[in-house]
């Protein structure tokens, strides 16, 4: 039997523990950039945000941490990530194992920033009760996107007629933030992101923000790896 003394550490390191968890979810996000504020800004004041440019600019921090404070906020019922099957030349088709197991590399970048946000273990929790949803694309069909944030990733890999699906799923209270990079497209014919930010650029509550190599804030190197690519045609 514990006496009294050998629980008081646990306490502590539970209470620190638990300070720690608290300290990490008050963490506001910093934008990085003028082109970050811009995305952060259009959040709060669009429906759907189109966020387009190259790596490294920090789409997927900006979308993934503003998610898990709307969730923690209790603002939004739940968090969908989605993205399309497809890229540089892969399905899930060539790819082994169960579906669950197919998908998650393709999401966990943002799986990872949710971990950061919210804590690992609560970030599980949310997913087995449906808290936070992960489907490929195509299974968003008949879907009706109420009381969330909805993260369309690697966009440029959509078709049109899969983004006129996917954003006429939208419902009540619903934010939609959707990026790519058309320069990174690996379908062929035209781009559902393109084609969308055409149609529905001058549509009210929809924004497009466009990130250039300037915003890159990953690290030096991926500049100058982009600008040497760039400039090598």
């Amino acid at each position: 039997m514990r006496n009294k003394s050998e629980r008081k550490p646990k306490r502590a390191e539970k209470v620190q523990k638990t300070s720690e968890i608290y300290e990490r979810l008050a963490k506001p996000i910093v934008a990085l950039s003028k082109s970050q504020k811009k995305y952060l800004n259009s959040f709060d004041t669009n429906i759907i945000t189109f966020g387009v440019g190259v790596a490294g600019v920090g789409k997927s921090f900006c979308a993934a941490s503003y998610a898990a404070n709307q969730l923690k906020e209790g603002r939004v019922e739940s968090i969908i990530i989605t993205r399309p099957a497809v890229e540089a030349g892969e399905s899930f088709g060539y790819l082994k194992g169960e579906l669950k197991e197919k998908y998650e590399p393709y999401l966990a970048p943002f799986l990872s920033i949710l971990n950061e946000r919210l804590g690992v273990s609560y970030v599980e929790y949310l997913l087995k009760v449906g808290k936070i949803v992960t489907s490929p694309l195509a299974f968003m069909r008949g879907s009706t996107f109420n009381d969330c944030v909805v993260i369309l990733d690697e966009a440029q890999n959509t078709t049109p007629t899969q983004m006129k699906m996917f954003l006429t799923r939208i419902g009540k209270n619903c934010t939609v933030i959707i990026d790519g990079d058309i320069e990174q497209q690996d379908v062929k014919g035209v781009s559902g992101l393109r084609d969308a930010i055409n149609k529905l650029s001058s549509v009210k509550s929809v924004e497009v923000i466009y990130f250039g190599i300037e915003d890159i804030v990953r690290s030096g190197i991926v500049k100058d790896i982009l600008i040497a690519y760039q400039n090598k045609g």
